[in-house]
């Protein structure tokens, strides 16, 4: 089995959305290092255009020398050769860019789902966790492919500054005047937009893992009639978000809108300017039309960075919902001073309890609670921490006088190596999207045969014949085609793919009918030989097929040996498991399977 992928040692832990930003552009520095050369050039030459223009005016229209016509006609030619030279270049490596941050952001949040596991699931709502993969990826995705632009902008407005300040100091000031109140004008509007952006994306957040609910639970929701009450909390969530929605496009509406006003009233109050001075004879014709074109070039690398003050906003409040995941501890810590597992065969006890999972034995569980049952397979698998129920560890050849000196408690033991050596299969395990030979094995490891042992022990050949393609078919999302029972059966078949050292299995049969749930007791054994199994279930006819069953009454073990005898000599037991027996329909007789069917509970 694979070991949980570890933390990228060079995100920031516990830390803020701004400094997630800078440890992706360290990340993708010499792209942005080559985009920013590409935009900058390009940049520079449109920059330099008027200044070109304006010599060609007075050098060749107004001296009326052909040759310094043609000189600077060809200038201009070549400048716009260049320009449309470093057009591919120049958006190849933004949206190199563009991919690089989204990207990379999905596989760091991917990597430490999987590393905080069920944490996530009880720490943050799944809208937050989906939100990465549609909303925030985007927005941290055109901040790194607008960030050369930003450079880029600055850059080339000081330079058309410096050449208009040279050629009149009265124009220069006006620019550089001009263009920082621009952008301090927007400044007011950033911090409103910022909140309701964040307030925005909290409710789309929620209105998602609403939705997620509603549809993982469509069939209980129809068979209690409350789909009338889910449809009026979605309703209801949804139109809060619609509204928020509302509030930031108007603020980002008056933004754009300022985005176009201001610089248009700078390039109308420099043209006024520069023409009262031509007038006056303080500039010549060319340096009017020289700065008529800076003054519109400036349009673009104004807007360029009030835009980008937008998407600087949006990106941040991605970043923190990126950091809030990352920055999650898991639930279950890893030891200070981590133990060496022992070696070869082990067992498991749960102090808790007192269960013992003996090596290569099938052990079932019966457990009188429900909730008893989830506790003791989440302690055995190491789900849940109880330091006053402690789970050890021990081989199976420590004697019973060392075996307290021997034993090792799973805490004290690195969490990946736990995962790799037991695996506990419930009924909420997800079957995700694909081919099902690739779910059923994800590494794929498993060779043809291995997979089709598997299945037959888990009684699933139908659903693979069933499904077009077999093996190679598609699977939707959660099984969405398969019943409940027919889920359950590739649980099972997925688990014992995984082979894993322990396998604790909980109610592995619960959803099938009595002859079904008899052929996968009767396969399961074998399917499982000489490896160390357990079973947690009051299913007389699992039970009877354990090497060993373990009575569970009030949270501990009060009776322990075969299910016959328990049967016989347990009333508690007998209680227990005939009840069970009972409401599944299959009858007292715990020895017989009960007549083929469809293969589901009724």
């Amino acid at each position: 089995m694979r070991a949980l992928p570890e933390r990228d040692p060079g995100v920031p832990d516990h830390r803020s959305a701004g400094r997630y930003l800078l440890w992706l552009a360290r990340k993708q520095w010499w792209a942005l290092l080559i985009s920013t050369a590409y935009v900058t050039v390009y940049f520079s030459l449109q920059a330099l255009l008027p200044a070109v223009f304006g010599a060609a005016v007075d050098d060749g229209l107004t001296s009326g020398d052909p040759g310094q016509l043609l000189l600077w006609a060809g200038a201009i030619t070549g400048m716009g050769a260049g320009m449309a030279v470093l057009i591919v270049p120049s958006h190849r490596a933004e949206a190199y860019n563009w991919y690089d941050a989204a990207y990379r952001t999905v596989q760091v949040v991917t990597r430490d789902s999987a590393r905080l596991g069920s944490t996530l699931a009880r720490r943050l709502p799944t809208g937050e966790v989906v939100a990465v993969g549609t909303t925030d990826i985007d927005d941290i995705g055109e901040v790194f492919e607008h960030a050369a632009r930003i450079f880029a902008s600055f850059l080339t407005i000081s330079l058309v500054s410096a050449l208009v300040l040279r050629s009149s100091v009265p124009m220069g000031l006006a620019v550089l005047i001009g263009v920082p109140l621009i952008v301090l004008c927007s400044g007011p509007l950033m911090r409103p937009l910022h909140q309701r952006e964040s307030r925005q994306r909290d409710l789309q957040a929620e209105v998602a893992t609403r939705a997620g609910d509603i549809v993982a639970g469509l069939r209980v929701l129809r068979g209690i009639g409350g789909e009338h009450m889910s449809e009026t909390r979605y309703a209801a969530e949804s139109q809060r978000a619609r509204a928020a929605g509302v509030h930031v496009g108007w603020l980002t509406a008056g933004l754009r809108a300022l985005q176009v006003l201001l610089p248009g009233l700078l390039v109308t109050g420099i043209i006024w300017f520069g023409a009262r001075l031509a007038l006056a004879g303080g500039i010549t014709a060319g340096q009017l039309v020289t700065f008529y074109g800076y003054t519109a070039y400036l349009m673009l690398p104004v807007h360029g960075l009030m835009k980008s003050a937008n998407l600087i906003i949006s990106a941040h409040v991605s970043a923190r919902r990126i950091v809030k995941i990352l920055s999650l501890p898991h639930d279950l810590p890893e030891p200070e001073h981590p133990a060496t597992a022992p070696e070869g065969d082990i067992h498991l006890h749960d102090a808790g309890s007192g269960v013992t999972v003996r090596s290569g034995q099938l052990t079932g569980i019966a457990c009188t609670d429900v909730a008893q049952a989830a506790l003791i397979a989440d302690r055995l698998g190491r789900y849940r921490d109880d330091h006053d129920a402690e789970v050890t560890m021990r081989s199976t050849g420590a004697g019973d006088q060392d075996e307290k000196a021997s034993a090792v408690r799973l805490r004290d033991l690195p969490l990946d190596q736990v995962r790799e050596r037991i695996l506990v299969g419930t009924n909420n395990a997800v079957l995700f999207s694909g081919v099902l030979r690739e779910e059923l094995s994800p590494d794929g490891g498993a060779t043809e045969e291995e997979l089709h042992a598997a299945i037959h022990a888990a009684c699933a050949d139908d659903i693979v014949t069933a499904l077009p393609g077999g093996l190679d078919g598609y699977a939707a999302d959660h099984g969405r085609e398969f019943s409940g029972g027919q889920q359950q059966r590739l649980r099972l078949a997925r688990a014992l793919v995984a082979a894993p050292e322990v396998l604790i299995l909980v109610e592995p049969a619960s959803a099938v009918d009595a002859h079904t749930e008899s052929t996968i007791a009767a396969r399961l054994g074998a399917a499982r030989q000489g490896r160390t199994t357990a079973v947690l279930t009051t299913s007389p006819l699992l039970l009877d097929r354990a090497d060993h069953v373990l009575f569970v009454d009030g949270g501990r073990v009060v009776a322990e040996g075969t299910h016959r005898d328990l049967l016989h000599e347990e009333p508690r037991y007998r209680t227990a498991v005939l009840r069970s027996a009972t409401v599944n329909g299959d009858g007292p007789d715990t020895g017989r399977a009960a007549p083929a069917s469809t293969g589901e509970k009724r």
